[in-house]
């Protein structure tokens, strides 16, 4: 049986790359020499400049007013566009970027290497919520405070979420500044003040919201993949002990808001098409969604199968020249709720959603050791630390540590894609 022929660019550091070939064009904004933030694709090792090809003359229709809306540094105007502007721009890229294209001469003069680059956030984040619909990560969390009661009533019902702080959100390579608040120590009645001792990751998968709805209109289930613009990792950096002493009974507050980082480039959703799934299904005796969550073609294809990764770089790592230590590798089919699902829940209020908007999914573990996506659950809550290639031991993060989140998507027939790299390391607090 032949092969099928996997299309390639006349970038060719494109072809084969781990996270950018021809078949991903995530876009991002960056910024290159002394020029102002502008909208650009990843491509191999490289960042076309789009607004260079868009003074070039080289768009038009669709795809010139996709590539105008991205002016001014960020995404929200072209996000609002809607499904139809990402794939008029999307097929002319493929075209400018295809390795038969005419514009490869004058496309050479408007790329530039990535390392000489600096990302910024996509897009202006209005605002931020963070839901929880990683099953085995409420399960496990669960577990350490409720062990006979692991999962509240709700959880099967609803796609529970929290208003997060947009205002803290960092692209990728922010330093992250080990937050201080209240904490209750073991065996004390009244708490102390001072830097959190029990910092930790969550691998998340993190949601751009497209096109919004209106003051009052919730978004249909079966619409809300309408209204979704891409895709990035999301690092939910948290206070465990801080966030242990405060999140009863109005949930996490202070633990979440210090900092949350993201990967800089927007996956777009017709990227991942040939990575979609049918979302796993529910264990015998759950409930099914009640009607405004159930839509037959979400659950038939509102899954994503991709891998996740999380390694941790320590100092020590660092001056033994050691490579980073995987800590964790999951999949985004541990999802109790698909996208679409979150979308029509946020809105069925009447919930304004706006392009721009930022969900988190919330920890994404799975079921066995390995697969757990923070170290709340790799340690047992700290009582089962973890033994480092490099010497270390680690119950939580210690100041000079990096965290970095990965993810790769593989399908039969079709090139591998992924999210480059979101990455933040550890400084001690002021």
């Amino acid at each position: 049986m032949n092969q099928p022929v996997i299309p390639r660019s006349w970038v060719a550091s494109a072809n084969g790359h781990a996270d950018f070939p021809l078949q991903n064009l995530p876009l991002g904004i960056f910024s290159h020499d002394d020029q102002p933030p502008r909208c650009g694709v990843a491509i191999g090792d490289s960042i076309l400049d789009l607004e260079a090809v868009l003074a070039a003359g080289l768009f038009e229709g669709q795809a010139r007013r996709a590539v105008e809306a991205t002016r001014g540094g960020a995404l929200n105007a072209f996000f609002e566009l809607g499904r139809p502007a990402r794939v008029a721009l999307r097929e002319r890229l493929l075209q400018l970027l295809g390795e038969n294209a005419a514009e490869q001469a004058q496309l050479s003069d408007f790329l530039c290497p990535a390392t000489a680059c600096t990302l910024h956030l996509p897009a202006r984040i209005g605002d931020y919520t963070d839901f929880y619909v990683g099953i085995e990560h409420a399960k496990n969390v669960g577990k350490l405070f409720r062990p006979d009661n692991p999962l509240l009533p709700n959880y099967k019902y609803v796609p529970i979420g929290y208003h997060g702080r947009a205002s803290t959100i960092r692209a990728s390579g922010a330093d992250v500044r080990r937050p201080k608040g209240q904490t209750l120590p073991v065996g004390q009645t009244e708490p102390s003040f001072g830097p959190c001792a029990r910092l930790d990751y969550e691998l998340e998968l993190g949601i751009w919201i497209g096109r919004g709805n209106e003051l009052g209109e919730p978004v249909p289930v079966a619409e809300a993949a309408e209204h979704i613009a891409g895709y990035c990792l999301l690092n939910d950096w948290s206070a465990r002990d801080i966030q242990a002493w405060e999140y009863q009974p109005l949930g996490p507050f202070l633990s979440k808001s210090f900092i949350t980082s993201i990967s800089p480039w927007v996956v777009t959703a017709e990227a991942l098409e040939p990575f979609r799934c049918a979302q796993a299904p529910r264990p015998e005796g759950d409930p099914q969604p009640l009607s405004y969550l159930l839509d037959n073609r979400d659950q038939a294809n509102g899954g994503f199968d991709i891998e996740l990764e999380v390694l941790l770089l320590t100092e020590k790592m660092r001056e033994q020249n050691l490579p980073a230590e995987r800590l964790t590798l999951s999949n985004t089919q541990a999802m109790y709720w698909t996208v679409a699902q979150m979308v029509a829940h946020h809105s069925v209020n009447g919930c304004q959603l706006q392009a721009g908007d930022l969900f988190g999914s919330g920890t994404l573990s799975g079921a066995n050791p390995g697969q757990f996506g923070s170290l709340l659950e790799i340690t047992n809550g700290g009582k089962e630390p973890i033994n480092l290639a490099s010497g270390e031991v680690r119950k939580f993060l210690e100041d000079g540590d990096e965290i970095i989140l990965r993810a790769r998507c593989r399908a039969d027939g079709v090139a591998s894609i992924g999210f480059g790299e979101c990455r933040g390391k550890i400084l001690s607090a002021h």
